[in-house]
């Protein structure tokens, strides 16, 4: 048997109102004059009888389909993909929008972006948001500006797109810091020894807290290595062996995950002998590991979400190809204090 599904005659009927007045208010069609409380009564009456506007029709009437396109440069596999994915749906949910992901290659394969970013054209997306799996500068693909584009943990060199990226520098100095408060001088830095913002961002952010502590900077405090917990393990325990640092800043949590194993063979208590901070509060690591580490936190859902509300304000505007440059925007990295970091032990 087939059962009958309520239409917007019995919207209009359950509501008191004209068929017109339930297709204005349930479609938001502009400079209609519908008094609040009306408009609150249809949608009332709609919920109740589970009908919602007429999705095809709505997008042939104003040229939009009501779908964002979100690219992810392998994020899907990252363990903070959730987090930007998450942010970016919620926000497209307040604004009634559907988001669609699509998965692309890692790396400046720009033909394979660019087949990617017409595979969500060819869908019709209203726009389409950007995401790489780690923070750096990436060559656009040609036809990304053909909708609005935002760019997630990612920067062109012209500043053609708007861009929302971490404060490197920011979460740095928030690490070291914490452990300048905490009483340490000899406080050493493994680092990333690849080419990126956040490698130089968390340096810099190093130095600066030494220069304004006014503790003088020691390159033999300082390490680069492949960002991983084998290689964090390898450069600890030679900067220890070396300089005898009461804490370490790692560059990330897999380092720090690995400067625990130098210190538990070099028979170095966390936190007593020893304080680790590591950066992106990679949960699975960070609040599992023992003693639980205190690090800086990725803005992930906080990227995600902004960059759904930035392409919705384009769509509002009405800017197809919005003007630039654009100077990236910074989102904070909060500290997130644990269990690896106390005042240094007394000679």
């Amino acid at each position: 048997m087939r059962v009958k599904t309520a239409g917007i005659r019995d919207v209009a009927k359950l509501a008191g109102v004209s068929v017109t007045t339930v297709s204005h208010v349930l479609n938001e069609t502009p400079h209609t004059r519908v008094a609040e409380e009306t408009r609150n009564r249809v949608r009332e009456a709609a919920k109740s009888l589970g009908y919602g506007p007429n999705r095809v029709a709505q997008a042939l009437r104003t040229r939009r389909s009501g779908l964002i396109g979100l690219l992810s440069e392998e994020i899907a596999t990252t363990p903070h993909a959730g987090r930007i994915i998450l942010g970016a749906q919620e926000a497209a949910r307040a604004h009634g929008l559907t988001l669609v992901i699509v998965s692309t290659e890692r790396g400046d394969g720009v033909t394979a972006h660019q087949a990617d970013v017409q595979a969500l054209l060819d869908r019709q997306v209203d726009a389409i948001l950007y995401a790489t799996m780690y923070h750096r500068r990436i060559t656009l693909p040609p036809n990304l500006g053909a909708v609005p584009a935002v760019l997630i943990d990612a920067t062109d060199g012209a500043g053609a797109l708007p861009a929302v990226v971490p404060d490197e520098v920011g979460g740095g100095v928030a690490a070291v810091r914490h452990l300048v408060e905490a009483g340490h001088r000899r406080i050493a830095f493994l680092n990333n020894d690849d080419d990126v913002p956040a490698t130089h961002g968390r340096l810099a952010a190093y130095r600066q807290v030494l220069a304004e502590s006014r503790i003088p900077y020691d390159e033999n405090l300082v390490g680069e290595t492949v960002s991983e917990t084998a290689e964090g393990y390898e450069l600890a325990k030679q900067i220890i062996a070396r300089s005898q640092p009461t804490a370490l800043f790692c560059y990330n949590d897999r380092m720090a995950m690995g400067a625990y194993r130098a210190c538990r063979e070099l028979g170095l208590r966390i936190p007593q002998d020893i304080s680790i901070v590591g950066f992106d509060n990679q949960e699975i690591i960070a609040a599992n590991i023992f003693p639980a580490l205190t690090t800086v936190a990725l803005p992930h859902y906080e990227m995600g979400a902004w960059a759904l509300e930035t392409a919705a304000e384009m769509l509002a505007e009405g800017s197809d190809r919005p003007a630039g440059p654009f100077e990236p925007v910074l989102l904070p990295c909060p500290l997130v204090p644990r269990d690896s970091v106390a005042p240094p032990r007394q000679a």
